[in-house]
């Protein structure tokens, strides 16, 4: 876009929109503070320097003018909150670039899930640009709304759905050189290709970096993150409310600033209880300078380098040409923001939005008025064969998503094995509901956190299918129930009685409520769960990620159990112990 247009406003001939004046602002060109006024003409700084002059004359002699901060991974569905509740919560925050992986709801939704994001971010006073879902379905253990192939990737970048490809999760599917997933990459070769690769390493990530992957936000440990900042990858530093892996990476930062150039801070995943407890990309401003990482280098993670990262080279820092998306801070070590602009229009001061956004319409997405049949209790028992002497359990661990495959003697009643709160043995059921079969598969969880009742989810990573885990038969009938009454959410039962419910209708992942109602019903869950031994937001986060057939070992689909370290599907009932 030409800006020839603004040149009488730069050269100082016409007043401009705007002046923020006694601005002390963070030059991230020169990695210092400066003192000048900076100059906005149609949401484009103009110049920088005195002598402006303006239609309004804003005093920013109360803080520090930053650029608006950039989120550069995250998943948006997890917050529970639509684009437009997510955008009014976090833009008083000071964000104002978000690129979201709307994976979620392509495997709910399909591609009409992913044009739905779309829409519904348009017109907010926050960018959200989307990464084409790469891996719908993760695996062939899952179900899908649809397969969302190279063709469908190639139409959405094509159509301006999506700017760039989301994580690239199948990263065996690169380096041992499947067809499907290098057609994937092949089509977004000229877009940025974001990376997904936990403990790739050597010729495997070399193999890897082969498909034209350039970043990654899964690194846990500062030896793995070196390897790929070695390797010519981006580092995307990630602290969300599930993995929070900043304070094991900061002090490469802290030992090496010029990193900074090369990493940057991401969520992945938040909560709306994370975002009110320490904000959002500010709140990672605020940690990695508490690690020792200075200050500008932090700054800087969350705005120049994500821009440059993704191409974005109108914005990320206070210069002429740029966009007026800044924020105005009380400190960078405290990063508490005190007014937000976009374009040059204050839409947030003192941590509210100043824009009245209207709810999202979910109506044109597809199978949301589905109804799922669901299990009656005779369908939830597991009989037992005269051979069946054992049965495998997922084995769950507290605040892991990583799971062991346990082979246990069943608790039998009436000839089927049951769940037993005496051996915290509890049953788990997955109900097929994108392409509306209602096929049901049963399984178990050792020290999964419940001592009664169930819990019911349509929030089940990746494929979300309605997740249920209960200490008895009745109660998961009626969490399931309610379930698919609601078309999704989230349910604590304990016997005939549904004690607190969430309904989630945008794809079954997302409510229509506003972060502070969204945090009541949340609370109402939390409590319902604990009164039942589940301690409920960690639980409920837990259980999301049992059906993740990508992520080792045992999980439980709507097509049965798989271990991916270990073939693949793998039976419920055993005659005999498997040798080791």
């Amino acid at each position: 876009m030409s800006l020839k247009n603004l040149l009488p406003y730069a050269m100082k001939e016409k007043p401009c929109d705007a002046v923020f004046t006694n601005a002390e602002f963070a030059n991230l060109y020169t990695m210092e503070i400066e003192r000048a006024d900076v100059a906005v003409k149609d949401g484009i700084i103009v110049g920088i320097g005195e002598g402006y002059e303006a239609a309004e004359y804003i005093d920013c002699s109360d803080g520090l003018l930053v650029p608006g901060f950039i989120e550069g991974h995250m998943h948006v569905e997890s917050t529970m909150m639509t684009p437009r509740a997510f955008a009014a919560a976090a833009v008083p925050h000071g964000t104002s670039t978000v690129m979201a992986d709307p994976h979620e709801i392509a495997n709910t939704c399909g591609m009409e899930g992913v044009r739905f994001m779309k829409r519904e971010s348009e017109g907010l006073p926050l960018d959200i640009f989307y990464g084409a879902p790469s891996c719908v379905p993760a695996s062939c253990f899952e179900t899908p709304f649809e397969e969302i192939t190279a063709e469908g990737i190639a139409e959405l970048l094509a159509d301006g759905t999506c700017t760039h490809l989301g994580e690239m999760m199948n990263f065996p599917g690169v380096y041992l050189g499947d067809d499907e997933v290098w057609k994937k990459l092949e089509v977004s070769k000229d877009t940025v290709i974001t990376g997904h690769a936990p403990g790739v390493s050597g010729a495997q990530l070399s193999g890897y970096l082969l498909g034209g992957v350039t970043s990654d936000h899964e690194c846990s440990t500062r030896k793995e993150a070196l390897e790929k900042l070695r390797r010519g990858m981006h580092l995307m530093i990630r602290q969300g409310a599930a993995a929070r892996n900043l304070k094991d990476l900061a002090p490469l930062l802290a030992e090496d600033p010029r990193l900074c150039v090369r990493c940057l801070a991401v969520s992945d995943d938040i909560t709306p209880a994370f975002m009110r407890e320490r904000g959002h990309m500010n709140g990672c401003v605020r940690e990695l300078i508490e690690c020792g990482v200075p200050p500008l280098a932090a700054l800087r993670t969350t705005t120049l380098t994500p821009a440059e990262y993704f191409r974005l080279y109108d914005r990320g820092a206070i210069a002429p040409g740029k966009r007026a998306d800044l924020a105005l801070v009380d400190s960078l070590e405290n990063c508490r923001v005190l007014c937000v602009w976009k374009g040059g229009k204050l839409v947030a001061q003192d941590g509210k939005i100043l824009e009245n956004l209207a709810p999202a319409a979910v109506s044109e997405l597809p199978g949301i008025h589905k109804t799922v049949a669901t299990p009656t209790p005779d369908e939830l028992k597991i009989k037992l064969g005269p051979d069946d002497k054992y049965i495998n359990v997922i084995g769950v661990a507290p605040r892991q998503f990583t799971t062991e495959t346990l082979t246990l003697e069943p608790t039998v009643e009436g000839g089927c094995a049951c769940a037993d709160p005496s051996r915290r043995l509890a049953k788990m059921a997955v109900v097929e509901k994108n392409r509306g079969t209602g096929r049901l598969a049963l399984g178990f969880l050792q020290n999964f956190p419940i001592a009664r009742g169930a819990v019911a989810s349509s929030v089940a990573h990746d494929a979300h299918n309605y997740t249920c885990a209960g200490m008895d038969d009745l109660s998961m009938v009626t969490a399931l129930r309610e379930l698919a009454r609601m078309h999704g959410g989230v349910v604590v039962a304990d016997g005939d009685k549904v004690l607190a419910s969430l309904e989630l209708p945008a794809g079954g992942l997302m409510s229509l409520l506003g972060a502070d109602e969204l945090l009541e019903k949340l609370a109402e869950i939390r409590a319902a769960a604990e009164s039942i031994g589940c301690p409920g937001t960690e639980a409920m986060m837990q259980l999301s990620f049992m059906s993740l057939s990508v992520i080792p070992k045992l999980k439980l689909t709507d097509q049965g159990y798989c271990d991916i370290t270990a073939g693949g599907t793998q039976p419920l009932t055993l005659k005999d112990l498997p040798k080791k």
